[in-house]
């Protein structure tokens, strides 16, 4: 991945996670985080660790950042629009919906 793809990841990241690492944490501790998503075998669901991974990347230095991890950044931002795409009609406060997204770190209910 070379710089400018770098960059261009970095600010669709920022753009789009707009929780902290410390919202993030709080909410992945919560049944509704954990009962989100698409769980493999009973286990952890995709969403779920994914949270995780994005709490050590809002972590790191950004020149500590390796390709794999701006490779999970893509992967967030292309999660996150798909499903901003797909939202769904009236309140969505307690729904599935922002549940899935929260556990990626997009709060769509932020700012309101």
């Amino acid at each position: 991945m070379d710089d400018t793809e770098r960059k261009e990841t970095w600010d669709e990241f920022r753009e789009l996670v707009n929780m902290t690492p410390a919202q993030l944490d709080t909410w992945l501790d919560t049944d509704e985080s954990r009962g989100a998503g698409q769980h493999q075998g009973g286990g952890e669901s995709t969403g779920h660790a994914s949270g995780r991974r994005i709490t050590e990347i809002l972590r790191a230095r950004k020149g500590d950042l390796s390709d794999d991890d701006y490779r999970h950044m893509r992967k967030v931002v292309g999660y996150v629009r798909r499903h901003l795409a797909q939202r769904p009609d009236g309140d969505v406060r307690d729904t599935r919906w922002r549940y899935s997204l929260m556990n990626w770190g997009h709060d769509p209910l932020a700012g309101d």
